[in-house]
């Protein structure tokens, strides 16, 4: 299911000047392919940021299952691998030491995976690892639409059967050997041209659209190759939903963990009006100074992103059982790094919330435990 590892990129924004809306009514209901934030049922002073997600029909995610499902039977089959096995070999080793040096639970959790599935996994992580780095990597100033449209045209000749170096055949060999659409590759793409030309999120909608081009399109990548768990009771659209929701939520705890840093260099990815409801706004931000509107605005902010983990999890378990170690180790420590927020007193604007590394290989056994559940136990 990111990740459904955790891939999803920092943001990158280049201006810190922005209008800000004036507060809008919330809608609070769940309807078909719609995700709003959960209505608390305690009486609070202080407004809900209860507000729709972007529905799924907009997004197209579920042609990406169409296809990515039909595309199954043709693995394998049609299309033969024009790499010398040694290349290969070299080219995932590569793609292993990438994911072993930067996200190492991750890598440590895919493990239990088959060979076949670890190496495909390790291909996509190092493609979109890539990605991130043309916009918040060392040469990030060099960035314009031009190295973007190139990185697509690159991007559809991996697809084409055409790597332009080692790491890109990697991917080309995944693409032979699961059914990967190029859909989400290119929407992680829009993603990072968002980067380039948007300064500020007005709404929740528009942030949720930028954490589905830059984390949600993980979650889609990914199902092929963790493969869905033969006796799975749900269908295989909501197991691709759950995907993209842990995807959603990695990003949204990325944000709010990282609010500190991006002011400093001038950032802001917190809706706007949803800062104007708490009487706060962008100077509130750069001041650096924790109130009790910031509290009462991070905890709303934090029981949402918590939504969408609850969402995720009833995906988690529909994997099939060698993929699910890695996916419940991103959630469970993502999650954490929304409890250490909380306790720091909800200050993410001074000091940088954390799961320590000890913490860390203490969850593995929870996760491993959880990802022993069968899809059957868990829809009972």
């Amino acid at each position: 299911m990111s990740s459904t590892f955790s891939l999803a990129p920092k943001p990158y924004i280049r201006e810190s000047n922005g209008n800000l809306l004036a507060p809008k009514s919330m809608l609070t209901t769940i309807r078909a392919e719609v995700i709003t934030a959960p209505k608390q049922r305690n009486t609070r002073i202080f407004p809900e940021i209860s507000i729709q997600g972007i529905p799924v029909a907009d997004l197209h995610v579920q042609e990406i299952v169409q296809r990515q499902s039909k595309s199954i039977a043709k693995v394998g089959t049609s299309r033969k691998s024009q790499f010398d096995p040694s290349f290969l070999e070299d080219a995932y080793q590569r793609c292993r030491n990438i994911c072993a040096e930067y996200a190492k639970t991750f890598y440590l959790g895919s493990l239990l995976m088959t060979e076949e599935r670890q190496k495909a996994i390790w291909a996509i992580y190092v493609w979109c690892r890539r990605t991130d780095e043309l916009v918040d990597g060392p040469n990030s100033g060099h960035m314009n639409s031009e190295v973007l449209d190139r990185w697509e045209e690159r991007l559809e000749n991996i697809f084409d059967g055409r790597p332009y170096d080692m790491l890109d055949a990697a991917l080309t060999h995944t693409v032979l050997s699961f059914p990967l659409d190029i859909k989400p590759f290119r929407d992680m793409i829009e993603g990072m041209r968002m980067d380039t030309r948007k300064c500020r999120y007005q709404n929740f909608q528009e942030l949720y659209l930028y954490c589905y081009y830059v984390a949600g399109t993980v979650g889609l990548m990914s199902v092929p190759v963790m493969g869905i768990a033969p006796d799975s009771l749900n269908s295989t659209q909501s197991t691709y939903d759950a995907a993209l929701y842990l995807g959603i939520g990695n990003q949204l705890t990325n944000i709010l963990r990282d609010v500190g840093e991006d002011a400093a260099r001038g950032r802001v990815y917190l809706p706007q009006d949803e800062l104007a409801q708490f009487g706060l706004c962008d100077d509130d931000v750069f001041a650096r100074k924790i109130t009790d509107q910031w509290r009462k605005f991070m905890k709303e902010q934090i029981s949402r992103a918590r939504f969408y983990f609850n969402l995720a999890e009833e995906g988690a378990s529909q994997l099939d059982k060698d993929s699910r170690w890695p996916v419940w180790s991103s959630l469970l420590i993502y999650r954490n790094i929304l409890d250490a927020i909380e306790e720091n007193g909800y200050d993410n604007l001074t000091k940088r919330a954390y799961v320590g590394r000890a913490k860390k290989l203490l969850m593995l056994p929870m996760a491993y435990t959880k990802s022993l559940h069968t899809p059957s136990s868990i829809s009972q």
